[in-house]
């Protein structure tokens, strides 16, 4: 048999001659042939392992179509270990328990093994753990490969002994030249204009294998001698891809932080553009209302009450007009709340409030705030002293509300932006009279 084939189909030469997409036939025979992860590779961390010849146990992370799975074969190849794939979906304890047993073997054998593991976040605890004495004694280089965030998805017993490596989105330079391979590859040009051409790259979204797919379709549709395409004519033809976006995944949680982030940052036109980005990718648009209100609450607060109801309103607009008439009322509420002057004191009293709350315990309030609607509670002193605020002057008396014994607190602290510029005001009208009526004046 072919040294490296898997199959007697393979050994026998019959593969080469076998109809193969494109993606497969421009496969980087080399690391230099990788595209997009320069940062790994050369001067890179992959790059020094493999200058001193020696691969330690790593988990690739990065969304599809970066190189995660090509990259593992060719570490393999420039450090003569033999190359075994599993994916995570397909595999379960049994398949596990055969790889490492062949493993065992080849290494008293003298040869290593490098293990390369598709969606390994979606093995279980118990299935990772298995990994860890075979890491450990040498059995096994794993090269697990996940386009999930490894710090939630992967057991931290595993990480402590694999680090953690980032495979980028490919950019447009990248992804332009992986253009150029597929057309010296058919020896010749794509049939696009160039406004078509910088949509294609556009619709691949990163995704280098995606984007060979999207080539091999035109070469395909137009044929040797094709017209060349406009913008219009591409997207009829390749129609439109879905965004890389998992609602239940990283995708989800990094878009809506973004959106919140922008909002925060008082960037309008960013805030837009990843409300826009969100909807586009089939969010629920109701997950996005409850996440303006909590901007609202969070970062504008009272430096622009309008701004919760802004953000109610959006909400219930949504519900009555639906999709897509109710989205704009969304993209309002954007807008309002990303040009709203910010205040976080609010959220950050309330914090600050919380902690004293749970450290203090069940303290009781102080008695003259009490209601007495008994004698014996009059007799207790509940509601003795009590001063109605209406019958001061300003209406406001100055008491302690706060437990006996604890002290007035300060939790609120506004800032100079927006309302809360009168609202301080107030709080330190309030603090003069306070501090006066304390001298008995």
């Amino acid at each position: 048999m072919t040294k490296g084939a898997a199959t007697l189909f393979e050994a026998a030469g019959l593969a080469d001659s076998a109809p193969r997409p494109l993606a497969d036939l421009l496969r980087p025979q080399t690391l230099d042939e990788v595209v997009g992860q320069d940062h790994l590779l050369g001067e890179g961390k992959l790059g020094r392992m493999v200058n001193v010849g020696r691969l330690g146990s790593v988990i690739f992370w990065g969304p599809p179509g970066t190189g995660k799975t090509t990259v593992a074969r060719l570490l393999a190849e420039v450090t003569e270990l033999h190359f075994e794939q599993l994916s995570a979906i397909q595999s379960g304890v049994a398949d596990l328990r055969k790889v490492f047993d062949a493993a065992r073997a080849r290494r008293e054998e003298g040869r290593g093994t490098l293990l390369f593991v598709d969606e390994i976040h979606r093995f279980n605890r118990a299935q990772q753990d298995a990994f860890l004495p075979h890491m450990e004694n040498g059995t096994i280089v794993l090269v697990g490969a996940t386009t999930e965030n490894p710090s939630f998805e992967l057991n931290s017993a595993l990480l402590s002994r694999a680090g953690v490596l980032t495979f980028k989105r490919l950019d447009e330079a990248a992804l332009e030249q992986l253009v150029h391979r597929a057309e010296k590859h058919e020896g010749r040009k794509l049939p696009l204009s160039d406004d078509a051409r910088g949509a294609l790259i556009g619709m691949a979204d990163g995704d280098g294998r995606g984007l060979i797919n999207l080539v091999e379709d035109v070469f395909l549709a137009q044929g040797a001698d094709g017209a060349t395409l406009d913008r219009e004519g591409l997207a009829e033809l390749v129609q439109r891809r879905a965004p890389l976006y998992d609602k239940g995944q990283d995708g989800h949680y990094n878009l809506i932080s973004a959106l919140h982030k922008s909002v925060r940052g008082s960037a309008p036109d960013a805030a837009l553009y990843w409300l826009a980005r969100m909807l586009a990718a089939g969010e629920d648009p109701l997950y996005i209302a409850r996440r303006l209100v909590r901007m609202a609450v969070e970062d504008i607060g009272l430096a622009d009450p309008a701004g919760l109801l802004q953000a109610n309103a959006a909400k219930e607009a949504y519900d009555f007009l639906g999709s897509p008439e109710g989205e704009l009322a969304l993209a309002q509420a954007a807008v309002y709340l990303a040009c709203a002057p910010k205040s976080n004191a609010a959220y950050m009293a309330y914090r600050a409030a919380s902690r004293v709350a749970t450290e203090s315990g069940s303290l009781l309030p102080p008695k003259h705030i009490l209601n007495a609607p008994t004698a014996l509670m009059k007799n207790e002193g509940y509601g003795a002293d009590y001063a109605y605020d209406h019958n001061e002057k300003e209406a406001f008396s100055g008491q302690d509300y706060f437990p006996e014994g604890m002290g007035r607190q300060e939790f609120y602290a506004p800032t100079a932006r927006g309302f809360e510029v009168e609202i301080k005001e107030r709080l330190d009208r309030w603090a003069e009279i306070r501090a006066r009526k304390a001298k008995g004046q």
